[in-house]
């Protein structure tokens, strides 16, 4: 891999050489690298017109990680992937994916993804999910990111999902199905700049007894950006759920954010908030009373705002 690809991995996984444990490396639509462990095994999908992988992880198996990362540095190339998980019951483990796209051409290039996690009971699983895009090439850079998790009994998911730069058009789709007593929680950071735009459709289903769901959304738009948002929480039984959606606006940027609380059920507890608003003058003027200039200013409030 060139210094590109390597920055690329550096960005959606932390990754600066190979990384311990198991992982599986795609590289402009082909394998590039694989490792397997006695309890995390990855094999390649063997379903005729789906390419990508099956993740199996033994019962029990706690403090391993596995890294899928996807790098794009050739422009004009678009493809589709299937990744599935399949995690046993009482693990305790962390996933990195994300997908990195180098473009310095004038073609677009596009990675579309559908990951499907089956959550054994009483599993633990933080999941991190990052998209980054760059290159000095005119080609768009468009990523269409889809997460599909079943949650068994005692189960919980800690999912993050950050896009902060490079990427020129994303549909994210996310569907949560939470058995009994089980948790997800889904922080979702985003800042698009430019013309470019960004959808999130997000449906958090609580389906068994004292399940619970909340879901972190902050934003941020620049420049002449378009931001949607659809999270939705709906409850099916005794249960919890929350949903917050805070952005800043800036310049001629859109954003709508649009929740919806679904309860079928009388014991159902649903909260939902949305904000929306620009930076408060006094915060940048406070910054600028200890030597920032108002762009540093401004930079040090969104950094802030998107930890």
């Amino acid at each position: 891999m060139d210094q590109a690809e390597w920055k690329l991995l550096k960005e959606i996984a932390d990754l600066e050489k190979t990384p311990q444990g198991a992982y599986n490396i795609r590289r402009n639509g082909q394998l590039d690298s694989r490792n397997n462990t006695a309890n995390i095994e990855i094999t390649t999908k063997e379903e005729p017109g789906k390419s990508g992988i099956d993740i199996t992880v033994k019962p029990g198996t706690k403090g391993q990680s596995v890294h899928i990362p996807v790098i794009i540095s050739q422009t004009g190339l678009s493809e589709m992937v299937y990744n599935d998980f399949f995690i046993g019951e009482d693990c305790d483990i962390d996933i990195v994916a994300g997908c990195g796209i180098h473009n310095t051409g004038c073609e677009t290039s596009q990675h579309d993804g559908v990951h499907t996690f089956h959550i054994g009971k009483n599993s633990k699983v933080r999941y991190v999910e990052r998209h980054y895009g760059d290159g000095e090439g005119t080609g768009k850079r468009i990523m269409n990111p889809q997460t599909v998790v079943y949650l068994e009994e005692g189960a919980s998911l800690n999912m993050e999902s950050t896009q902060i730069r490079g990427v020129d058009s994303t549909k994210r789709e996310t569907r949560i199905v939470v058995g009994k007593g089980a948790e997800a929680v889904i922080t979702e950071k985003l800042l698009t700049h430019g013309q470019q735009t960004a959808e999130s459709d997000m449906e958090i289903i609580l389906d068994g007894e004292d399940a619970t769901g909340r879901v972190i959304s902050r934003s941020v738009a620049q420049d002449d950006s378009v931001q949607v948002f659809y999270p939705k929480m709906t409850g099916n039984t005794k249960c919890f759920g929350h949903v917050q959606c805070d952005s800043i606006i800036m310049g001629t940027a859109k954003i709508s954010s649009i929740p919806a609380i679904v309860a079928n059920h009388v014991d159902a507890q649903l909260i939902h908030e949305a904000a929306i608003g620009r930076i408060a003058g006094d915060q940048i003027l406070k910054l600028m009373t200890l030597g920032l200039t108002e762009q540093e200013a401004e930079e040090k409030i969104l950094d802030g705002f998107l930890q």
